[in-house]
C-alpha cells in the first residue's frame, strides 16, 4: 500500500478542458463574481478546468467573496466581532485549500508547470526513481 500523505499528484492539462470561460454564476456575490472573472482566464489558458470542476471553482470564489464581505463589514463597524473573525478565518482556510486544487497558489502552479515539462532525467545520478 502506498501512502501519499503530504504528496499531491501533479496537476496536468485535461483533454476535456474548457476552452472558453463561462459567465460567473448569478447567485455569487459581487466580490465572488469579481474573483471568478479574475481567475477564470488563467484556468482556461492552462487547460485544467472541465465542466465538472465548475462547482469547486464556484465554491472557491464564494469563499474568497465571503472573506472580502466580512472584511468590509468588520471595517465599517469599527468593532472586532470574534464570531465574524472566526468565520472569516474558516473562509480563508477553505479558499486556500480550494486554490491548491485548481493551481491558484504558487506551489500548485509549479506542479502544473512541472507536469508540462517533465523531462527524462536518466543522466542525473541524483534522480530518485
Amino acid at each position: 500500500m502506498t501512502h501519499l500523505r503530504g504528496i499531491k499528484p501533479a496537476i496536468s492539462p485535461d483533454s476535456s478542458a474548457l476552452t472558453k470561460a463561462p459567465a460567473a454564476p448569478k447567485q455569487l456575490s459581487a466580490f465572488a463574481r469579481a474573483e471568478w472573472k479574475r481567475i477564470m482566464p488563467g484556468l482556461i489558458e492552462r487547460g485544467i478546468i472541465t465542466r465538472g470542476d465548475l462547482g469547486g471553482v464556484e465554491d472557491y470564489c464564494r469563499a474568497r467573496g465571503l472573506v472580502r464581505e466580512i472584511e468590509d463589514g468588520l471595517r465599517s463597524s469599527g468593532e472586532i466581532d470574534m464570531k465574524l473573525c472566526r468565520l472569516q478565518d474558516k473562509a480563508m482556510q477553505t479558499a486556500r485549500q480550494l486554490a491548491a486544487e485548481y493551481g491558484l497558489s504558487p506551489v500548485s502552479r509549479a506542479r502544473v508547470g512541472n507536469a508540462a515539462t517533465d523531462d527524462d532525467d536518466s543522466d542525473n545520478p541524483l534522480k530518485v526513481h
